[in-house]
């Protein structure tokens, strides 16, 4: 899998976190990266929304709990302004409620602080290439809203075939490639699912998958 913005430029990133040394941890990790550039930093949700309309950053990595304005709040709002940036949340929270209202809310990601800096940087390429990403452990939480749904929705075999590509992690491109379609008809099958199954996003989709492990 290839990474980067598929501009040649470096994934410009915007920190937002309220604890000082968090925010100088990250920003030094992403320094150290050669696709990766810090484009600025804020300490809160309102800060948040006006560094990235300035900014207009690939991705903003994020905290959930801030002053003035959380981060899923600020997620909301900077997302109906700014469409095509990805919002990774960075947080301690592990609570079903944070997690869930991330994912419905459009989050393209969900990492827990205690994670190595390895796969935080490794789910910056991820959701820049497409995917979406969440801790194991919140993986898991996920599954659980799923198992309160009722009778589950037909779907064609070939949207069964991409919703199990989706479950592996799959970008859209690389789906297209897979079954070899073209990127727009993949576009349209992963709509299809997502609509079918009353789902958010591709990280809920996702989440569908991996739990009922659709196979042809």
């Amino acid at each position: 899998m290839s990474f980067g913005t598929g501009t040649g430029k470096p994934i410009g990133v915007l920190v937002v976190d309220d604890h000082p040394v968090v925010r100088g941890g990250l920003c030094a990790a992403l320094s150290s990266q050669a696709d990766m550039k810090v484009l600025g930093e804020a300490r809160d949700g309102i800060e948040a929304e006006e560094k990235a309309l300035g900014l207009e950053p690939d991705v903003i990595m994020m905290d959930i709990n801030m002053p003035r304005r959380n981060g899923l709040e600020a997620m909301l709002s900077i997302k109906q302004k700014l469409h095509d940036v990805k919002i990774l949340f960075l947080t301690v929270s592990e609570h079903d409620e944070d997690l869930l209202k991330a994912m419905r809310f459009g989050s393209d990601g969900y990492l827990l602080k205690k994670s190595d800096i390895k796969d935080v940087m490794d789910g910056i390429r991820r959701i820049i290439a497409g995917e979406a990403i969440l801790s194991p452990e919140m993986t898991s939480r996920l599954l659980l809203e799923f198992k309160k749904s009722g009778e589950e929705p037909s779907l064609s075999p070939r949207e069964k075939e991409v919703l199990a590509l989706i479950g592996d992690g799959l970008t859209t491109s690389e789906i297209a490639d897979r079954l070899i379609i073209s990127r727009g008809s993949a576009s349209t099958y992963i709509h299809r699912i997502i609509e079918k199954l009353h789902l958010k996003n591709k990280a809920e989709a996702m989440a569908y998958s991996l739990r009922h492990t659709i196979r042809q």
